[in-house]
């Protein structure tokens, strides 16, 4: 039997609908479950008024960053408007403003159901572990299903209604661009309050984490939902939707040579296999009476990867595809478990490194950060060996097949390391819905029992947090040699077009390339930088304002009844704040690819994708992981270890907990998403940079 794309379009819209009915009744299963404590349903609203107000300010920001962005690819892409092309360029900029607008929806999905599962999680916990960390789980799952959902949706109509992968890469430069400034603008927020609230509370004061006088405490969970849910969710979404894009740009380019379909309608049936693999890896999920939460989430994971190597398997042999891409999309998701468990083995707080920080910081602070840097440098290595490894066996799996499929394979690597992204989102977004179930059970005065439980499934979200991370950064890294394979493709069609010599690879030794190697290589330490400056004048600014507070609040310090922080203000400073720095940072990374392609051309430009992934992907792992090793060895000492809380070891931890909050939860995640913005940069302008370069 004879299948055309459309068939596989048409199951791929009909997959994303499934996730999205099955997402709904996650969101309505959630929304059933019982609370009834004034005071916590009191603080919830205050956290749910905090993150949507931003959320609504932020977007209303990337609107008109967007605006002119578009304006900008209607004018000069593809091909200047002027040369006569006009549809092109106004089908180009649509594409873009469908990217932005889907992955904002992303974000605003996942704010409405974690501020609902975050209440549900903290009064479930009176029944116990099990029933906590179901409203925690679905929580985030219905924000999974609704992403990835919104990813295959999103590429199957722009593929559907334009048949254009040069479109499908303005789609998801429109993702990309607005999770970068998402992510961006989320991170400074919540670790501004994060890091404010922990050095005035816990370090100067004593007082408990989520304690209510603390005038940064809605703030801080306030940040939880807009960095950790929206801004992840809009991450995960542009990792997706490149990871697609830059395989079927590839696919199609293979297709064009061959006259057929067959590797275009491969792509679209592993994405959908790969979602449908979630639905069913989400729906499966449980934990015992008393189980372990981390155990739960890790075990769910590996359920999926089994069925989705399954399926593919089945769909390989029922629709003839080709057996080694198959093994190049198995060997990316096997790389992706393993780089999650890398990274869990240096995060999670029952394995040595968490150990050993929590006794260096016995010894003072700056032993904390020794070691914990220490740590996450070494914990970089397994992840970069894994996506080297997985690069280089899905390349030479695919060679054989012919000219053009070895980086085809390397495309399909990627994709299949991101096909169970449903139940990772699931996973991710589980964590800031404990961590704010925590702070509400403090603040709600749930008991000590309720605490040990949320602090339990908090120390999971944490460990599993690392591990998507680290899975999210190992994908971006297949996902942009694949970009830049799409690069190449770009430009050699165009160089075909014009008559002129195309490109075969980069030489290192070639003045031009090493010129952009160089620069793309110091562009992501100059980009994280910028993020956590933005944190420490702002975290300067609250610290300021919760000193005053203390000072001039009679009675607030002592806790006196009646009396109350004004925690609108701490939330104001926050929101301005990251308002104010998320631009720059994201527009100096655009504006140097673009400096460098019209200096060096597309020579440059190849260097400056290769020193901008390399050096991205090491910080990004570098920290995020450190950031995770610092913040659960934090939390083994206040579980009673190496003095406990209130100890010299737990105010040492306490700062080293600070250092790594911007690590992991402001510039780490970031990186991957600036990495996959000037890769599609580039792509998108590789006809300019051909044709307008000052050096040719």
């Amino acid at each position: 039997m004879k299948f055309t794309i459309t068939f596989f379009v048409v199951a791929s819209i009909a997959v994303s609908v499934l996730s999205f009915l099955f997402a709904a009744w996650l969101y309505q299963w959630v929304k059933k479950q019982p609370s009834s404590n004034p005071r916590i349903a009191e603080v919830g609203q205050l956290i749910r008024n905090g993150a949507n107000t931003f959320l609504t300010k932020e977007y209303i920001v990337l609107a008109k960053f967007a605006g002119v962005a578009a304006l900008l690819i209607f004018l000069f892409l593809p091909t200047p408007v002027w040369n006569g092309h006009y549809l092109d360029n106004l089908v180009m900029a649509l594409s873009y403003i469908c990217g932005t607008i889907f992955s904002a929806i992303a974000g605003v999905v996942g704010i409405q159901i974690a501020t609902i599962a975050n209440v549900k999680t903290a009064e479930a916990a009176q029944s116990g572990i099990k029933p906590s960390f179901m409203s925690g789980f679905r929580g985030g799952a219905v924000m999974g299903m609704a992403v990835v959902g919104g990813t295959l949706l999103g590429v199957s109509l722009v593929m559907l209604f334009t048949n254009n992968t040069t479109a499908l890469l303005g789609f998801s430069f429109g993702a990309s661009s607005l999770a970068l400034f998402a992510k961006a603008g989320g991170g400074i927020f919540t670790k501004t309050a994060d890091i404010s609230a922990d050095l005035v509370g816990k370090v100067e004061l004593g007082i408990p984490e989520d304690d209510p006088r603390n005038p940064a405490v809605i703030a801080d969970n306030v940040g939880d939902n807009v960095g950790d849910v929206a801004g992840m969710g809009a991450d995960l979404f542009d990792s997706n939707v490149a990871s697609m894009a830059a395989a079927l740009v590839i696919a199609a380019s293979l297709d064009n040579v061959a006259g057929g379909i067959t590797n275009t309608s491969l792509v679209f049936c592993y994405a959908a296999v790969g979602l449908f693999a979630s639905i069913i890896g989400v729906a499966t999920a449980r934990m015992g009476k008393h189980g372990n939460p981390t155990k739960a989430l890790n075990s769910s994971t590996y359920v999926t990867t089994a069925i989705f190597a399954l399926l593919t398997a089945a769909a390989t042999w029922l629709f003839q595809f080709e057996w080694r891409i198959w093994g190049a999309s198995i060997v990316g998701l096997l790389v992706g478990v393993i780089i999650g468990i890398a990274s869990d083995y240096f995060t999670d707080d029952t394995k040595k490194p968490v150990h050993q920080v929590a006794k260096a910081s016995e010894s003072g602070p700056a032993f904390t950060i020794l070691s914990g840097i220490s740590y996450g440098f070494i914990s970089t290595l397994p992840a970069m060996m894994g996506i080297a490894i997985s690069a280089l066996a899905a390349y030479k799996l695919c060679e054989p097949i012919g000219p053009g499929y070895a980086m085809f394979g390397i495309s399909m690597s990627a994709v299949g390391m991101l096909s169970i992204v449903g139940m990772i989102i699931s996973n991710d977004a589980y964590g800031p819905i404990v961590d704010n179930a925590r702070g509400l059970a403090e603040m709600g005065n749930l008991g000590d029992d309720v605490l040990e439980i949320t602090d339990a499934l908090d120390s999971a979200g944490n460990t599993v947090k690392a591990v998507t991370k680290g899975f999210a950064i190992g994908a971006a890294g297949l996902t942009v040699i694949a970009l830049l394979g799409a690069f190449i493709s770009e430009v050699n069609d165009a160089a075909a077009a014009l008559g002129v010599k195309g490109l075969t690879g980069f030489d290192v030794m070639n003045p031009i390339v090493f010129f952009g190697l160089l620069i793309g290589a110091s562009v992501p330490a100059v980009f994280s930088a910028m993020l956590m400056l933005g944190v420490d004048r702002n975290a300067q600014r609250m610290v300021s304002e919760i000193h005053r507070q203390f000072r001039e609040i009679t009675g607030l310090k002592e806790g006196k009844e009646g009396v109350a922080p004004e925690y609108d203000k701490c939330i104001e400073i926050a929101t301005f704040g990251a308002l104010k720095e998320l631009i720059p940072a994201g527009l100096v990374t655009i504006i140097l690819t673009i400096i460098v392609g019209f200096i060096g051309g597309v020579q440059a430009i190849g260097g400056f994708l290769c020193g901008n992934i390399i050096s991205g992907l090491l910080l990004a792992l570098f920290m995020s992981n450190a950031g995770g090793l610092w913040d659960n060895s934090k939390k083994y000492i206040e579980s009673g270890n190496n003095g406990g809380k209130g100890s010299d070891a737990h105010k040492s931890a306490v700062v080293g907990d600070t250092v790594g909050d911007p690590f992991k939860d402001t510039a780490g995640p970031s990186i991957n998403t600036q990495i996959t913005v000037v890769s599609l940069v580039s792509s998108l302008m590789s006809t300019l940079f051909l044709t307008l370069s000052f050096i040719r």
